[in-house]
């Protein structure tokens, strides 16, 4: 079984788990940290993908870095995980799982870049829009990206809208090459 199905089939039996027991948002909360710690360090994600590691070890590796910081259920679930012999897809797992949830609630991911920090009416006025036209609740990331000279794109999936100015530019300039647009 390839990767993908695999990690889709955790992330998917967490996710009921998750549900069923009203945690949810807890143990979404768990994830995203041990996505982001594992994707930032990539000692401990080479460390799990090890097959000279022993499991013994690469448990108490993940219980030095997160039983404090994670529920007993996600400390449980990363034991499974080790135990199953799956560690090296931990990462890919919470990925799935965080986008799974997201699926389920509804909400699409933003990220917009834009050349100056947005005001929160202009933030408030592209939530609006945003979830109108997407017809989801929007969660945004917004970057500064000098290289966008006015106004800000933004990406949503596989779907990029660029509402900035070298881009209008760029589509009057190929309205006049084509003599489609007129000065008046």
């Amino acid at each position: 079984m390839n990767e993908s199905k695999v990690s889709n089939r955790y992330a998917n039996s967490l996710l009921s788990s998750a549900s069923e027991e009203g945690k949810l948002d807890s143990i979404a909360k768990d994830m995203e940290l041990i996505y982001s710690t594992i994707k930032a360090n990539s000692s401990l994600g080479k460390a799990l993908s090890s097959p000279i590691v022993r499991s013994q070890i690469k448990v108490s590796i993940l219980e030095e870095i997160f039983k404090k910081k994670v529920s007993k259920e996600t400390m449980d679930f990363l034991k499974f995980v080790v135990e199953k012999n799956r560690e090296d897809l931990l990462e890919n797992i919470a990925k799935k799982f965080l986008d799974l949830r997201d699926q389920k609630l509804g909400v699409v991911n933003v990220d917009v870049r834009s050349a100056v920090e947005l005001s929160e009416t202009q933030k408030k006025k592209l939530r609006e829009n945003f979830e109108k036209l997407l017809n989801k609740k929007v969660r945004f990331s917004f970057v500064i990206d000098e290289s966008v000279i006015g106004g800000f794109i933004a990406k949503a999936g596989d779907t990029v809208y660029d509402a900035s100015l070298s881009h209008q530019l760029e589509i009057l300039k190929k309205q006049f090459l084509k003599g489609g647009a007129s000065l008046n």
